[in-house]
């Protein structure tokens, strides 16, 4: 194995609008276009730095309450309290040495993680 391409997260048929906003306007990643072939199929996906996410509709969707991308971010506390203002949920979690975390949801109910390491002192 070389390297983690992306991760996927279900997501309901129409819902493409409002993941948009979340993740393009909201979290500040960057649309990418999706192949002709794999665009009728519906969904979007989205990039930030080394971040791929692959959003795909499914016929079933059910939102993904344990698993979740772990999402490695700098500004942890700022972007917490953008999600918060959206109204999207912040649950913070101190359970990860070395970490400042919390845990959100999309505006579909896919959980997600975002995480910063903390600087420790070494003197």
């Amino acid at each position: 194995m070389e390297a983690l391409d992306h991760v996927q997260l279900a997501v309901p048929a129409g819902s493409e609008d409002t993941l948009r906003a979340f993740y393009g306007d909201l979290l500040g990643m960057t649309e990418i276009p999706k192949p002709a072939a794999l665009a009728v199929r519906g969904g979007c996906w989205f990039a930030a730095g080394t971040v791929v996410l692959h959003l795909g509709v499914e016929r079933d969707f059910r939102p993904a309450r344990k698993a979740h991308p772990g999402i490695r971010v700098h500004g942890i506390t700022a972007l917490a309290a953008r999600l918060a203002a959206s109204g999207a949920p912040v649950t913070w979690d101190t359970d990860l040495p070395g970490h400042r975390r919390f845990h959100s949801e999309d505006p579909v109910g896919n959980r997600l993680e975002f995480l910063e390491p903390v600087e420790t002192s070494t003197a």
